[in-house]
């Protein structure tokens, strides 16, 4: 913490340069928020950084986004000449600014003579992880707040894998960042001067049409499509993004003719006006798409994040109407269809794995265990599953045939190293369309799974607590739950406790402590009776604490009933601490 915020806020107030439209902020700010944009750096964290946009050392803009650029600069160089011809590749969204930003980290790295590279249109972050594999770049950057609310932009940093940065990594830079004493003081190079001089080179579409060829490579059967007045109906929503052009040409690619884009939601918007969070986790962004779905009588209904990783889905009820699914669900359904293809075809390897994180359903491992894969669990975020196909790449031990999330990340083909909401649309709308060339709608093979592997029930409940008070609540939270120890929690009694600050797992019957393998975070995981389980961890990203649930019943309606139960009982418990 900063121990006087007054000193950068009139650092920053005499700056004579100082980007005009910031300093019309800084002078009508009161005095409240202004402390709040001054009295910390803005952190740079395992990933990146994110914030709110605005004036000050604790937001997002034009001078925080030259600091991080200059950090990954003197990282770049320490690497050798190397890394500095390898150079950099940058994308950015449709946010406020994100296209300005892009050109300022450009313009900061171009000054130290590593060349960049800058797509010359928004485009999703998959397509940067690509562009980092298929170009040979020391490193890459996407301008990106992913679904946060239109306040909010980021920098995020990526590996020469393709994945983002390891922590290692991320350290180092954070030591970069932490060394530079004046933010409004580092220098840039011209633009026109980098693109002359071959520093500066744009990206244009013949890297997403590579792209898509290699999205090809994921399809088991490319005859699935059936004939052109057979086939599946399909309303997608980049819900104001950036992935309109990649998914309506992959699918068109993969032969989808009917599909129809929610038009009041296909143009980039980066106040996301037509809805409340431009989050397809969120049931409120599929309002419009919904709306279309009845109207064109679709089969599947797809919406897409801002950045293009993530992506939610609704699909038909026998019934009528629409269902949509948690990313637990379409996940096992993306396993199970994927797996069922490639054992048909004889193509499912022994050493077969699947990745999850530790917050994600249960029902993946299942199912995974059916068809002889292992599971391997990582920590929460996307990032660790990339680091896994990565090292078992090298070892041989495993090969990756599946990657997810609970908050609606999927990956399929390892030529990217994230969450890609591209590839899942394109086997997702495979998925659906082999179903109901058997019979069965999207929903009914769902059930299937249940019936046949158990229900698997799952929920998240996330608490915002902003500024410095914020901070330190989400952090006594934590320090209460670790510091306690409870038979029973909400009303089960307490099997094993997993708390991966501390790397250990206690069994709470035995007293036995074994050592946990994956890295350190701040979260714990809670296993209690009857197959239930809650992990609480604050967010690597926003101000906030998650906590999550999972049940598994012996129907729907009891794991149901059971799952909000749990979640009641534990947000009652919790958060009172």
């Amino acid at each position: 913490m900063i121990e006087d915020w007054k000193q950068h806020y009139q650092r920053w107030l005499t700056f004579t340069s100082l980007n005009t439209d910031l300093r019309m902020q800084l002078i009508h700010l009161d005095e409240r928020l202004l402390e709040d944009c001054f009295y910390k750096n803005i952190e740079f964290g395992t990933g990146g950084m994110r914030g709110e946009l605005g004036p000050g050392i604790n937001r997002i803009n034009t001078y925080t986004v030259r600091k991080a650029s200059e950090g990954l600069a003197q990282f770049v160089i320490d690497q050798g000449e190397q890394a500095k011809q390898s150079g950099v590749v940058i994308a950015y969204d449709s946010r406020y600014k994100s296209r300005e930003f892009a050109f300022e980290a450009a313009q900061v790295l171009g000054k130290h003579g590593i060349h960049v590279y800058v797509f010359d249109q928004l485009s999703p972050t998959p397509l940067l992880s690509f562009a980092v594999r298929h170009l040979g770049t020391f490193a890459g950057i996407v301008i990106t707040a992913s679904h946060n609310p239109p306040e909010y932009n980021g920098f995020k940093v990526y590996g020469p894998d393709g994945g983002q940065i390891t922590l290692a990594t991320a350290e180092a830079l954070m030591t970069n960042i932490d060394r530079i004493d004046d933010e409004l003081k580092i220098e840039v190079e011209d633009e026109q001067a980098l693109k002359k001089s071959g520093l500066l080179c744009m990206i244009g579409s013949e890297l997403l049409a590579e792209y898509l060829q290699h999205v090809k490579s994921i399809r088991i059967d490319s005859e699935i499509p059936t004939s052109k007045d057979q086939q599946i109906r399909i309303v997608f929503t980049p819900l104001h993004g950036t992935t309109l052009l990649p998914i309506t040409l992959g699918l068109k690619e993969f032969g989808y003719h009917h599909v129809t884009v929610v038009k009041e939601q296909a143009t980039p918007d980066p106040e996301f006006s037509t809805v409340t969070s431009p989050n397809p986790e969120e049931p409120q962004a599929f309002q419009f798409a919904i709306k279309y779905g009845m109207e064109t009588n679709a089969d599947l209904i797809i919406g897409t994040d801002p950045d293009g990783d993530r992506l939610g889905a609704a699909v038909k009820h026998p019934q009528g109407g629409f269902e949509l699914l948690t990313g637990n669900q379409i996940g096992a359904l993306l396993l199970h269809f994927l797996l069922s293809q490639k054992q048909n075809k004889g193509i499912l390897p022994k050493n077969g794995v699947l990745l999850k994180t530790i917050v994600t359903s249960d029902l993946g491992r299942a199912i995974a265990a059916d068809f002889g894969l292992e599971t391997v669990d990582t920590l929460t975020g996307f990032k660790y599953i990339g680091e896994k196909i990565g090292e078992f790449e090298k070892t041989g031990e495993y090969s990756f045939q599946f990657g997810y999330e609970e908050s609606y990340g999927f990956l399929i083909g390892d030529f990217v190293r994230d969450k890609d909401a591209v590839q899942t649309a394109l086997l997702l709308a495979d998925a659906c369309s082999y179903y109901k060339s058997h019979g069965l709608h999207p929903y009914e093979a769902l059930h299937q799974l249940f019936s046949k592997y158990g229900y698997y029930r799952e929920g998240l409940h996330s608490v915002t607590y902003k500024g410095r008070e914020g901070m330190k609540k989400i952090s006594d939270i934590l320090a209460q739950l670790r510091s306690c120890s409870r038979e029973f929690i909400a009303g089960k009694k307490v099997k094993d406790v997993e708390d991966y600050l501390l790397g250990e797992s206690k069994d709470m019957m035995t007293g036995e402590t074994t050592l946990l393998t994956l890295p350190k975070t701040d979260a714990i995981k809670v296993q209690l009776e009857e197959s239930s389980w809650f992990c609480v961890r604050p967010s690597g990203t926003e101000p906030k604490i998650k906590l999550y649930f999972g049940v598994r019943g012996s129907s729907l309606v009891h794991a149901q009933n059971a799952l909000e139960h749990l979640k009641q009982s534990l947000i009652a418990e919790i958060l009172s601490m």
